[in-house]
């Protein structure tokens, strides 16, 4: 069973009328990992935005988008956000652009249950300060008095993942999650990342260019290119056999780039 399918995804500036994303069609299948690769601007982060509709101004896109059978595209806004966090959660690149930088973390997340659940201020913070320790987030409570400015890259991307935890999504995207971490807080949040995934059954749509994160994570992997997708496949095919001449530079040299992660994985 797919749990999404993108069928002919198109998206362009509507001010100069610009091809961001030409003609892309996959599928994330039920309790599985796919993995979006590729070199920046390529188009994954665009269309993770496209999934959720989440895009700036002046950016439009075509195509259906198929959850669970309904068509995202055809959804009132007012409906669309009732998909996102809880059906559809989303883990950013950059841990601050998904808090109010004038309001302490606690007031995103106590406002995101009370939307979804209907939980009152004393069984939001409960709820949330039992996921913030399950991932090794210590002093929940004073954590959540603090303003986004004062945590750390790896402490806000553990926080999304806590939230994602209290939400049980059907889908996450994590987009390029640990891009802008140090190794060590690279380690602890794809480890959190794949205990969320066990914990939840989530299916997934991770982004990254980061091959040896990918080969750990991903069930299968697509590859764009300048918006378009040039490979798929089940991970170990593309890593072992790409057809595409541009697949086979992406492994040769970023697999490389790599190494030391992979090391620090393994615990060598």
């Amino acid at each position: 069973m797919n749990m999404l399918e993108v069928n002919q995804l198109r998206v362009w500036n509507a001010k100069d009328g610009k091809e961001i994303i030409h003609n892309s069609s996959f599928q994330l299948k039920s309790g599985t990992c796919l993995a979006i690769v590729g070199e920046s601007g390529s188009g994954k982060s665009m269309t993770c935005r496209s999934i959720i509709r989440l895009h700036k101004p002046g950016i439009r896109q075509s195509g259906n988008i198929l959850f669970k059978g309904d068509d995202l595209t055809l959804l009132p806004e007012k409906e669309m956000r009732k998909r996102r966090g809880k059906y559809i959660c989303m883990i950013m690149q950059n841990g601050m652009s998904a808090f109010d930088p004038s309001c302490v973390v606690g007031v995103h997340f106590k406002e995101t249950l009370k939307q979804h659940f209907g939980w009152g201020k004393s069984e939001a913070e409960s709820i949330m300060i039992s996921a913030m320790k399950s991932v090794m987030l210590h002093d929940p409570q004073e954590i959540m008095n603090k303003y986004p400015y004062q945590l750390s890259g790896g402490m806000l991307q553990r926080l999304m993942i806590a939230l994602a935890l209290v939400l049980e999504p059907d889908v996450i995207i994590a987009d390029e999650p640990t891009t802008a971490l140090d190794t060590i807080s690279q380690y602890e949040v794809l480890e959190q990342l794949i205990q969320l995934r066990e914990r939840t059954g989530s299916s997934m749509i991770f982004v990254s260019h980061d091959l040896g994160v990918v080969r750990k994570i991903a069930d299968e992997v697509i590859v764009m290119r300048n918006g378009e997708i040039v490979e798929r496949g089940a991970t170990e095919t593309v890593f072992t056999s790409a057809n595409h001449a541009y697949t086979q530079y992406l492994v040769s040299t970023r697999l490389e780039l790599s190494n030391h992660f992979n090391s620090i994985m393994k615990g060598e």
